[in-house]
């Protein structure tokens, strides 16, 4: 059985249209189901732009159904995938509004720094989400269950258990995840103090493990000040 949304005897009206190549503007067909095509023009390859890959963020036949994803759709992919991530978290913590309040801070903070700092941004979001999942710190089991539920690739899913993992044992990441997380952390504490009435200075400079995250906060703390 063939997905309905790829099915041409589904397909309406505009289903086969023309988009410019980004590169020279020379028109290009696409088919609703393209992923990608090739300018027959100057020969750039480019990303089906109308394309709707909010399915292919969570259904794990999706390189079957849009053939080999490109690393554009892919990346699209992972980054609707935190959306229904933060979904299954907020059913997970249930009541628990505290956590949920803190998971959300944590995931806009990463998400901020992450953009700043070039990191790999669906591995933060989803990590930043995730994090508290487990009985422990550290215990990515609960995580794997859900990323595995919602049919996330298996390079991601070991990329945010093992980043989940590092923060609990705060064991060092060759890459910018673990740095981002734990400016985001600091933030999210540092912003905790403050509700509780604590003073409201920020962490020494040489605590920042980003030059985003030191911004941040800074930018934070003038605003609550």
């Amino acid at each position: 059985m063939k997905c309905p949304g790829q099915d041409t005897q589904y397909w309406k009206p505009g289903a086969i249209y023309e988009e410019k190549c980004p590169v020279c503007g020379h028109s290009v067909e696409f088919f609703k189901d393209d992923s990608t095509r090739r300018c027959g023009h100057c020969g750039h390859r480019f990303v089906n732009p109308r394309m709707d890959f909010g399915c292919a963020a969570y259904c794990p036949f999706a390189e079957q159904c849009l053939g080999n994803l490109p690393p554009e759709a892919l990346a699209e992919r992972e980054n609707l995938l935190k959306d229904r991530v933060a979904v299954e978290v907020k059913r997970l913590f249930k009541t628990d509004f505290a956590r949920i309040g803190r998971t959300t801070r944590l995931a806009r903070h990463a998400e901020r720094i992450a953009k700043e700092e070039g990191a790999n941004l669906p591995v933060v979001l989803v990590t930043a989400y995730l994090n508290e999942t487990g009985k422990e710190p550290g215990d990515a089991s609960k995580a794997r269950d859900i990323l595995e539920r919602l049919g996330a690739r298996e390079k991601l899913v070991t990329a945010v258990c093992e980043a989940i993992e590092a923060m609990g044992q705060q064991n060092p990441q060759p890459d910018a995840t673990l740095d981002v997380l734990r400016d985001a952390r600091r933030i999210v504490a540092m912003e905790a103090d403050r509700r509780d009435g604590s003073p409201a200075s920020l962490p020494d400079e040489g605590v920042w493990a980003t030059a985003a995250g030191r911004r941040l906060a800074a930018e934070i703390g003038a605003h609550a000040a």
